[in-house]
């Protein structure tokens, strides 16, 4: 369909907007153009823009399908700068998929996933890492998490790698500007702070990196990998860090043959905790087969915590171990059951990097323990951090290298605008300014129908 001015008009799309099951109120929403004749089709109604009006909704044959409230968004004052129709009704499942079959009927093809948002972001309603926030938001597992990903939909994350923008291309115009004075050109940037102006810039990237390094902690969490010999106390680790019997524990070894997963949170950050079966040999089948899902978890963990019997000691089976360990991993050593021992809570050092003693069992020690989970993985509380993903910080790291680059190519002016000019272009993959069609299916398809 065309409009009178020979522009194409977006297909009318039509969602469930509310998640799934019984409630007092559903949303079925629905984004085109010109939407009042299709309100009226549905409520016999033309609503007045942003103004909730009492309907009663109607099916082909004129009979009452549900009543409820019609709400009409005129572009471009919408979330997808379209038109956009919200239909408030009764929230059960069979009213919610009548209602969505009636929008159908009307001429509205389904939604695909993350539709919505997706317009929005093509008509400039957000930009890529708002619109990626927005599925934060909806998905996040803490309130520190939620207030991140307020953050980062208000735009604070792109107001950051906008004003990144603005100095590199300052910098790169007063670069380009020298390369026909060749004679002049390192006077000449010396004269204007260039290199000075880099310093501060990079400075300014590493800030915003170490926020959006914490946001991604608070979007993701961390997988912390419980491992150790058998009977060392992972399932009782596991049972009061989580505050709950979450795995069986038994005097017996190898109780545990298979992973055990529990999540709890400290200072805002997810923590998936996964009790393993103990690393040993053995001829038990099943045992065998829980041993290699434990060095499979290791391996996706994001710290592995080895407990270690402290009435025993480190010995040959925990070195065997941390042998195996990938040399990337975070390694904590835990000397468990203290009150046996007769030791301690404490911190200390054995050779192997970050170690401390505790007991499970009476909870001696466990906050020591949560300390340096966070401490393991750079944690730092702060009021200012911004949710952020894998691939903003793998765009932010390639800004810095072309950053650092270019101080190696001080005395090749050509070579020196060159590495700013991708730096830049690393950084406009953050925002959407530069972005395939491809990462964009990959982002919004994650997204849940009917946002």
């Amino acid at each position: 369909m065309s409009s009178a001015t020979g522009k194409a008009q977006p297909e009318t799309i039509a969602a469930i907007a509310t998640a799934t099951g019984s409630a007092g109120v559903g949303i079925v929403r629905v984004s085109g153009a010109n939407l009042l004749d299709f309100a009226e089709a549905l409520g016999g109604k033309r609503p007045e823009p942003r103004r909730a009006t009492l309907s009663d909704f109607r099916a082909a044959d004129g009979s009452v399908v549900d009543c409820g409230l019609l709400i009409h968004f005129p572009a471009p004052h919408s979330f997808t700068g379209e038109d956009v129709l919200e239909i408030h009704g009764h929230g059960g499942r069979v009213v919610m998929q009548m209602l969505l079959a009636r929008c159908l009927e009307l001429g509205a093809r389904l939604a695909e996933p993350g539709e919505f948002t997706r317009r929005a972001f093509l008509n400039g309603k957000l930009d890529l890492a708002q619109a990626e926030a927005v599925i934060d938001l909806i998905e996040a597992a803490t309130s520190a998490a939620a207030r991140s990903a307020v953050r980062s939909l208000q735009g604070e994350f792109s107001r950051e790698v906008q004003a990144l923008l603005g100095e590199l291309v300052e910098l790169r115009a007063l670069v380009e500007a020298t390369l026909d004075f060749p004679d002049e050109e390192i006077d000449f940037l010396e004269a204007a702070d260039a290199f000075a102006r880099l310093d501060r810039l990079a400075d300014r990237l590493g800030r915003v990196f170490d926020r959006a390094e914490q946001g991604r902690l608070l979007r993701t969490g961390l997988h912390v990998v419980l491992a150790g010999q058998p009977n060392v106390g992972k399932s009782s680790l596991l049972n009061r860090l989580a505050g709950d019997d979450l795995a069986i524990v038994t005097p017996l070894p190898g109780t545990t043959r298979d992973v055990v997963r529990g999540t709890l949170q400290i200072e805002g950050i997810p923590l998936h905790i996964i009790d393993t079966a103990g690393l040993r040999e053995t001829d038990d089948l099943i045992e065998k087969m829980g041993i290699e899902r434990s060095w499979r978890e290791i391996e996706r963990a994001d710290v592995v915590v080895l407990l270690v019997d402290a009435r025993v000691g480190s010995g040959e089976s925990e070195e065997a171990i941390l042998r195996q360990l990938p040399d990337d991993l975070v390694r904590i050593t835990v000397y468990n059951k203290i009150d046996l021992a007769g030791r301690p809570a404490e911190r200390h050092g054995d050779g192997r990097g970050v170690a401390l003693s505790l007991s499970a069992k009476t909870g001696e020690g466990i906050g020591l323990l949560r300390e340096e989970l966070l401490a393991a993985v750079g944690w730092h509380p702060a009021e200012d951090v911004f949710i952020a993903r894998e691939r903003h910080l793998r765009a932010l790291a390639e800004t810095r290298e072309h950053i650092d680059a270019a101080r190696t190519q001080l005395g090749r002016l050509e070579l020196f605008a060159e590495e700013l000019r991708l730096a830049q272009s690393a950084l406009n993959t953050i925002t959407g300014e530069f972005s395939t069609d491809d990462l964009l299916g990959e982002i919004f398809g994650r997204f849940c129908v009917g946002k």
